[in-house]
């Protein structure tokens, strides 16, 4: 029963880390894709500025997109599947007391699992925003070339529509990065507060503490002076003995 049992688990682990490497291949050429798209059609955009046909004409691309995204949702099920039957395993009857090792490699898969749905979800999402202002994009650029070939509007004004629209992208990437800059110096702002309230705390309690100081010093001056006194009182008494001493 117990080698059932173990042979069991190995299978679900086996099948676990055949469904991780694969999805590791999977979210690689995932997130390549992604990268390609975007720099094709900065690329496209690029060259062909004032070429009347429309950005997006990567269908192949999406449709790569569509496809390798259900594969991908289909590995991650199948993964969170297998996960559960080794939880159920785990928390089964009969399990050997090696059940805080299976636990630990069962968090860790589990751990693997989160983090893979969360870069396919991550990815997926910036895809799909990359896509949906390259729509946007090319829309207007048709409605431009559309409105200069219908209305006879001059290239020279298209030309400065277009700048000016340049101009607009260009203006919200700069607000993008001040916005990370002002963010950046707000936390250093923060961390720089903390530390003059550590340095103000140390102030504090060492201006608590020099009152003590203080009076310990005047006691040792006292001590001294004491001291000194006495000393002083002896070798006068011991001076005047040794001249009476001489003089009879």
């Amino acid at each position: 029963m117990a080698a059932g049992s173990s042979n069991y688990w190995e299978g679900e682990w086996k099948q676990a880390r055949q469904l991780e490497n694969e999805l590791d291949l999977k979210l690689v050429s995932f997130s390549k894709l992604c990268t390609s798209y975007s720099s094709t059609r900065d690329g496209r955009r690029d060259r062909y500025s004032s070429d009347t046909t429309p950005l997006l004409n990567g269908s192949s691309q999406d449709r790569m997109f569509e496809t390798m995204a259900v594969e991908i949702e289909q590995l991650l099920g199948k993964l969170t599947g297998i996960n559960d039957k080794m939880a159920e395993y785990t928390n089964s009857a009969g399990v050997p007391s090696l059940n805080a090792a299976l636990m630990h490699t069962l968090q860790r898969h589990r751990d693997i699992l989160q983090d893979y749905t969360h870069e396919f979800h991550k990815t997926k999402a910036n895809f799909l925003a990359i896509r949906e202002r390259e729509n946007l994009l090319g829309s207007v650029r048709k409605d431009i070339e559309s409105y200069k070939s219908g209305s006879g509007v001059n290239n020279r004004r298209t030309e400065l529509f277009l700048k000016e629209h340049e101009h607009l992208r260009n203006s919200d990437r700069l607000i993008e990065e001040t916005i990370s800059i002002a963010m950046a110096t707000k936390e250093n702002m923060t961390s720089q507060r903390g530390m003059l309230k550590s340095i103000q705390s140390k102030m504090n309690t060492l201006a608590n503490r020099f009152p003590a100081v203080n009076s310990l010093i005047q006691r040792i001056n006292l001590r001294k002076r004491r001291d000194s006194l006495i000393l002083g009182g002896v070798i006068g008494v011991c001076t005047i003995l040794l001249l009476l001493y001489a003089f009879h």
